[in-house]
């Protein structure tokens, strides 16, 4: 699901300053964002790639777990990844959110954080974070408040993790899905090159059905 806008805000943690990317070897990654083409009734980027099918093609692959097949729809592959277990959320978000998880504690959180690219250092960021509940009830109340753009975030990993320099997730380019007691969130941002908003959200919408 998209993020509805509720008010200014959300994202990662507001301390994160966006807008310089440095990263070692051979990403050397400076941020940019680009826009994408339109035709035949579908969003064409300028790769050629039809982002309509890319998206549902790339969901099934994520979803039978095939994750190099998933960003090979939109011609892309991982570059870096890392991932990291929590005891607990509060600590991790901020905001509105972090305020319900005081309240409505969950029972896990892993979170995962890739850089994903092509061949022409076109580079994006993507967060994925697993949010477990003791019900479906909370699993319900917690996804309806973190899909209102300004209620706070689950603080993605920090990209320095990837040797790149700090980007901050602002929440605009979101995808979440429920999965039984589990919220699956996950968020992108451009990192260098041309990466379309439309390429954002079909990454956010693929991700956030990659396996744990």
């Amino acid at each position: 699901m998209a993020r509805r806008i509720g008010g200014a805000g959300g994202g990662s943690d507001p301390g994160s300053k966006a807008g310089v990317v440095v990263v070692a070897g051979a990403l050397a990654l400076s941020v940019a964002a680009g826009g994408g083409l339109s035709g035949g009734g579908a969003a064409i980027e300028s790769t050629g790639v039809n982002l309509a099918k890319a998206r549902s093609d790339g969901k099934k692959s994520a979803r039978n777990g095939d994750v190099d097949g998933a960003w090979r729809q939109l011609n892309m592959r991982t570059l870096r990844r890392t991932a990291k277990p929590a005891l607990e959320c509060v600590s991790h978000s901020h905001g509105q959110v972090r305020d319900h998880l005081a309240r409505n504690p969950c029972k896990s959180l892993d979170r995962t954080l890739f850089a994903v690219g092509d061949d022409n250092n076109n580079v994006a960021v993507v967060s994925v974070a697993w949010v477990g509940f003791k019900n479906r009830s909370d699993a319900a109340a917690f996804k309806k408040l973190i899909d209102v753009h300004g209620t706070g975030d689950v603080i993605p990993l920090a990209t320095p993790l990837l040797d790149m320099a700090d980007i901050s997730f602002s929440g605009l380019h979101y995808a979440s899905r429920s999965d039984g007691t589990t919220i699956v969130i996950a968020e992108t941002e451009p990192a260098s090159g041309r990466v379309s908003g439309e390429t954002l959200d079909a990454i956010a919408d693929i991700a956030s059905w990659l396996p744990r």
